[in-house]
């Protein structure tokens, strides 16, 4: 289970804390924010991809494969007539035979933050009383 709180004390600069990390959100300055930290939509393709090079690195490391340094690169388009899009690319600094390329597409296809997303999410929101 993860567990992190957000707390907004000035404009749109939002403090994240998860554990005894601490992290800042903010909108680009072109939407109004300072720019004190990344957006929203930027912290989920960093979790997404974060979630990506781990469960890769796992998976090379059980089967004995050398990936040398994987790159996540993530994109993420939203139009108001369409369904948002995250275009993610991968690559290897060491090379790959074409049956590790194919197994490798297929776990990114099966991360828990991949699944969690295309699944879709149930929230629950409530108003606590201070």
């Amino acid at each position: 289970m993860a567990h992190v709180t957000v707390i907004s004390e000035h404009h749109y600069a939002q403090q994240i804390a998860s554990g005894h990390h601490r992290l800042t959100s903010d909108e680009p300055a072109e939407r109004g924010g300072s720019d004190s930290g990344s957006s929203p939509h930027e912290l989920l393709l960093a979790s997404l991809g974060a979630c990506t090079s781990i469960t890769l690195r796992m998976y090379a490391g059980r089967k004995g494969w050398e990936l040398g340094k994987i790159t996540v690169g993530l994109r993420y388009t939203a139009r108001d007539d369409e369904k948002a899009h995250i275009d993610r690319r991968l690559s290897f600094s060491k090379p790959l035979t074409a049956e590790q390329t194919q197994r490798l597409l297929e776990i990114a296809g099966k991360t828990p933050v991949t699944r969690d997303l295309l699944a879709g999410i149930n929230i629950d929101t409530s108003v606590m009383q201070s």
